[in-house]
């Protein structure tokens, strides 16, 4: 499908509907977020004559709809929430409801929608199993903190068991995942890369690699901005504050976060070097150990470009 016209829609994303704005105009339609809403909205806006759709990234409210468009042959653009609301802020708008956060979105769009690569499927569905993961790791860690403070040994005890059979459940959905990953051979082939990094363990490979799919295809700066590792010069005029790390996806991050520290001590000789430089140098072991995850995500995307297993 293709069309010819400049017409670029906004969707407003909730668990239950979909708000669509259409920009120029006043175009706005409301409809479930289901299939049959999906195809209603695909319908509408074919005839509303949208080449091009924006909507913002919704905790995974958006992505049956985005599948659906793209499937339908829409242009779908995914925006990040930040994004959008400094957005409205710029242009001075106060006023909120779902109809005109979708014209804000349309807007967005229309000024910030470049064109970009639609998902892989495959790395959808195993983006889903991989926050699953996270989400069990979150569970054991919350159990831990609540054992720590029952003296109560009936309920320590129910609380522990619960502990191990959620460890039970994470190891086998990580060996699942694993064979979901292998199952596809370039992808299979990429994790080897990464496991090929000394500090990079089954758990940091799966989340650089379905998490952060563009590793390999960019420079080492963009690969530290994207995860939030790049640090950021804060100066202005005669003041010069100290540089900052902000944004970035979270999921790859904290993976490299919890494997810079073994890393940094044991795992990877040029890692333990550098961490022994900056702490001898008086930096303190926060900063120094950011440093060490941005080096590990540099190597990571080294041997994703390269092809070739990592060398010292």
């Amino acid at each position: 499908m293709s069309h010819s016209s400049t017409f670029v829609a906004g969707i407003d994303t909730g668990k239950a509907a979909l708000d669509l704005a259409v920009t120029p105009g006043e175009g706005w339609l409301r409809v479930n977020n289901d299939a049959a809403g999906w195809q209603a909205a695909a319908e509408w806006l074919l005839k509303a004559g949208v080449d091009r759709v924006g909507i913002e990234a919704s905790g995974g409210y958006e992505r049956g709809v985005v599948a659906a468009l793209r499937e339908a042959g829409f242009k779908v653009i995914l925006h990040q929430p930040l994004q959008v609301r400094l957005f409205a802020r710029m242009r001075l708008q106060r006023a909120k409801n779902d109809r005109l956060d979708a014209r804000v979105i349309a807007a967005f769009t229309v000024l910030f929608g470049m064109d970009r690569a639609a998902a892989d499927p495959t790395l959808a569905g195993l983006h889903e199993h991989l926050v699953f993961i996270d989400q069990l790791v979150q569970d054991i860690a919350r159990l831990k903190t609540r054992l720590e403070h029952l003296h109560d040994t009936r309920l320590a005890s129910l609380v522990a068991a619960d502990i191990a059979a959620l460890k039970a459940r994470l190891r086998d959905e990580r060996r699942r995942l694993e064979r979901a990953v292998r199952a596809d051979k370039a992808l299979g082939r990429r994790l080897d890369l990464l496991l090929s990094v000394p500090g990079i363990g089954i758990p940091t490979a799966l989340a650089l690699l379905i998490a952060m799919p563009e590793l390999g295809s960019i420079s080492r700066e963009q690969a530290a901005a994207l995860i939030g590792l790049a640090p950021f010069d804060h100066d202005s005029g005669k003041h010069h504050g100290r540089r900052h790390i902000a944004g970035g996806r979270a999921r790859p991050r904290q993976a490299l976060y919890a494997a810079a520290l073994p890393a940094a001590y044991r795992w990877n000789r040029q890692l333990m070097a550098l961490y022994a430089r900056l702490t001898a140098a008086g930096k303190p072991h926060k900063l120094a150990l950011v440093a060490c995850a941005r080096k590990l995500v540099i190597f990571a995307n080294t041997v994703l470009q390269r092809g070739q297993p990592w060398t010292p």
